[in-house]
């Protein structure tokens, strides 16, 4: 009766017929194959050892179907029912692989361990609620190949990823995300922090009105920062240089140019002048700090040059804005 009433409703995992269950097992082999296949071809530039891996994955989620099916037309023919995961309560979903792109392989691989976790329960659950041996005793084997996918895997990635192999397409992974994110990011976040200190303690010192000061900080914060996004964008589309996405890095760049300005700006915010000055020289010294930390970090700069970069760029502007001010 809910069914008629309401047809988009989600049947509970309880009601599914045996048929049903096999059906659902069926298109959810297809789908896991799809998406290891699909991992495969994102990785396959890049990472092509570990594609590898995923291909034989799919091939083996193919072999499960495959068997899925010859059991379904021995017991209800040729007709099989169209069940998805959507069309059930409570079941496991799937997330396409364009929804997770771009594939960096660490998370590929976790997301690879999830849905083997999530189809082994699945397999567990249907055969307690079927009553056929010959569909208990095939469900009760896929649980237990399921379970025991994580060996597989650590013997495909045996086979594939020998030491040294893993460490270059680590190192692959590294060089990404710093070319992608820390690179762009460390850019805005030193162009913030260091070129806005000129106006902001230029007209902290000129007006000594906290306000004023306030205003000419965030003006100046997301001025600096939607630029050095756009900038970072139209600089560079990713293809040849490698880069990633120029939308991704020119986020990073312009949200952490804004952040950077906003650090000694927000401060302004207190209504006693000296007190906000103090605490904005105290930001200050954080921002500098942090902008040498993530150079030691992630550009493997040494501390010394790192910090008498960023140290004597800061000072030589901190000076220009209170020479300013106070002329």
């Amino acid at each position: 009766m809910l069914q008629r009433l309401f047809p988009s409703a989600r049947r509970d995992f309880k009601s599914l017929s045996e048929q049903e269950i096999l059906a659902l097992a069926i298109s959810s082999e297809e789908d896991d194959a799809r998406i290891y296949l699909a991992y495969a071809d994102g990785l396959a530039e890049d990472y092509p050892n570990s594609a590898k891996i995923f291909e034989e994955m799919a091939e083996e989620e193919t072999t499960h179907r495959a068997r899925l099916i010859d059991l379904h037309k021995k017991r209800f023919g040729d007709h099989i029912p169209l069940i998805r995961r959507e069309h059930v309560r409570g079941y496991y979903e799937r997330k396409p692989d364009w929804l997770v792109r771009p594939l960096g392989i660490e998370k590929v691989r976790a997301q690879a361990a999830i849905m083997e976790a999530q189809a082994h329960r699945f397999y567990l659950r249907a055969a307690q609620q079927c009553e056929d041996a010959d569909t208990r005793k095939l469900l009760g084997e896929l649980a237990l190949a399921e379970a025991g996918h994580q060996t597989t895997a650590e013997e495909l990635e045996a086979k594939h990823l020998p030491e040294e192999v893993r460490e270059a397409e680590d190192q692959v992974e590294r060089r990404q995300f710093i070319l992608t994110y820390v690179q762009p990011g460390l850019a805005g976040l030193m162009d913030g922090s260091v070129s806005t200190l000129a106006p902001i303690f230029a007209t902290a010192f000129a007006t000594q009105d906290p306000w004023t000061t306030f205003l000419v900080g965030l003006a100046a914060s997301v001025g600096a920062g939607i630029s050095m996004g756009f900038t970072e964008v139209a600089s560079d589309d990713g293809v040849i240089s490698g880069r990633g996405s120029p939308i991704k890095r020119g986020l990073a760049t312009g949200i952490m140019t804004a952040v950077g300005g906003l650090g000694h700006a927000l401060p302004y915010l207190i209504p006693h002048f000296w007190t906000a000055t103090v605490i904005a020289m105290i930001v200050v010294v954080i921002e500098l700090w942090a902008i040498a930390w993530i150079q030691k970090r992630w550009m493997e700069t040494p501390w010394s040059r790192a910090i008498f970069q960023v140290v004597l760029g800061g000072a030589l502007v901190f000076a220009a804005g209170m020479a300013i001010g106070n002329a």
